[in-house]
């Protein structure tokens, strides 16, 4: 397969991921949530969708992430980070709230198309 035929094999495809990785990550950390042990989706406005996703969290996910709110808040009101060490990592962020959060959405919408009618 040449390199014309697929732009994903070309060095110059390669390339352009891994600076776009590359700027995702330096994002991330400028964003500042990880130096308190935060992950991206702590940080997600809760409006009343993302509120009833949180609500069907498993209990363990959700006692994860009330122990990190608390954290941050604690952190937060002595103007203090945690160690380097304990950031949270890009690699290791994972979107836990977004499978509820979809299956929310998608619910949402299908009763608003049930009233319609």
């Amino acid at each position: 397969m040449s390199s014309t035929v697929c732009p994903r094999l070309s060095p110059a495809g390669s390339a352009t991921s891994r600076l776009f990785v590359g700027f995702r990550k330096w994002y991330y950390n400028a964003c500042g949530f990880n130096k308190l042990g935060l992950m991206r989706d702590d940080t997600i406005n809760e409006d009343s969708d993302v509120k009833e996703a949180i609500r069907r969290l498993p209990e363990q996910v959700y006692n994860d992430r009330m122990f990190r709110l608390k954290r941050a808040l604690d952190l937060s009101m002595k103007q203090q980070i945690l160690p380097k060490d304990q950031w949270t990592k890009y690699e290791e962020d994972v979107y836990y709230l977004e499978p509820y959060l979809e299956e929310v959405i998608h619910e949402r919408k299908e009763k608003e198309e049930w009233a319609k009618n």
